[in-house]
């Protein structure tokens, strides 16, 4: 499906409308149709799986698919989030600090790997700055929409209590936890920034 831009009255192309030959004048993307941070934290949450973007030491972009769950905001994990260091959440540096817009957690488990020490892990360690990502595509192009989460993360070992939290969070919402939750690593993610968009409203 190609979206054009619409003629005028008079022929001439507009430059804040697409023609959509299945569904007429629609919107340009990203202007109209643009959903709030609380919409798109919404429709986030609700999604069964993410893409976690990360940068390597090298400056290489690399993206994963991950199961995840959303807590409420940085407190539910109580003073430990920040492991009590400054600069681990971006207290320093001028990376920002977190605030109440929840903690995305996520941790290696039990699927097939090479190794449970994976390269999103020290991708972290060297640039904390991530981006997760779900969409929703569908032929029918009204009921496209993506949410995206920006935000600070850090890894936290097994020994540490907050990985015991981010597996209960977890193992909630993934039956496939519960008989076996996962061992490795967690990645908890601060959330800076909401956003995201929409075919219609």
């Amino acid at each position: 499906m190609d979206a054009l831009v619409a003629p005028n009255a008079n022929g001439a192309r507009q430059g804040s409308v697409l023609f959509d030959p299945a569904h007429g004048r629609v919107p340009r993307s990203g202007q109209a149709y643009a959903v709030t941070p609380g919409e798109a934290r919404a429709r986030f949450a609700a999604a069964r799986v993410a893409r976690l973007a990360t940068v390597a030491a090298g400056g290489a972009p690399r993206l994963v698919p991950v199961t995840f769950a959303l807590l409420p905001g940085p407190d539910i994990l109580g003073t430990p989030v920040g492991l009590g260091t400054p600069g681990i959440l971006g207290t320093q540096d001028g990376l920002g600090t977190p605030d109440a817009l929840g903690t995305i957690v996520m941790a290696v488990d039990h699927k097939p790997k090479r190794t449970t020490r994976l390269r999103r892990l020290d991708d972290i360690a060297h640039e904390p700055r991530v981006t997760l990502l779900v969409d929703e595509y569908d032929d029918e192009w009204t009921r496209l929409w993506w949410a995206r989460a920006d935000g600070i993360a850090q890894v936290v070992e097994p020994a540490h209590p907050v990985h015991a939290t981010a597996v209960r969070a977890l193992s909630a919402r993934y039956p496939q936890y519960r008989d076996r939750p996962p061992a490795g690593p967690a990645i908890l993610v601060s959330v800076t920034r909401w956003s995201g968009w929409s075919y219609v409203p």
